[in-house]
């Protein structure tokens, strides 16, 4: 199984890597997810679709601040995920982004983890 880091992107305060793990991929964004760094995250989450990976782990764990543009972003990717048969999983979410979820009522819509790990190993089969 390919565990390698395949991808990293990155404008002033947000940084995505994309790691893959059999058929899944993880993305990691580190830094604050807002209007203006909103694409750093949606052009590798749009790759990861198109490339066929469908079962997309976004590791909250480094992600210091999501407004209501970073919540459209992983929502979008939801959409793109499910209608290619796939899924969405959140993982390690610090305490203000996982506020920003409860608030909006968007963590009903996503598969959410206490981590990268747990989130891993409620995949399918490889």
């Amino acid at each position: 199984m390919d565990r390698g880091m395949v991808g990293s992107t990155s404008k002033g305060r947000l940084h995505v890597e994309v790691r893959h793990h059999g058929p899944t991929a993880v993305v990691t964004p580190a830094g604050e997810l807002d209007h203006h760094t909103a694409e750093v995250l949606r052009e590798p989450l749009d790759e990861c679709v198109d490339q066929g990976r469908v079962r997309l782990v976004v590791d909250c764990s480094q992600l210091e601040f999501c407004d209501s543009t970073g919540l459209n972003v992983l929502l979008g990717a939801r959409l793109r995920a499910e209608e290619a048969g796939g899924s969405v999983h959140l993982a390690g979410m610090l305490p203000v982004v996982a506020r920003v979820f409860e608030i909006t009522g968007a963590e009903a819509v996503f598969a959410v983890h206490d981590t990268v790990e747990e989130a891993l190993a409620d995949s399918p089969a490889d």
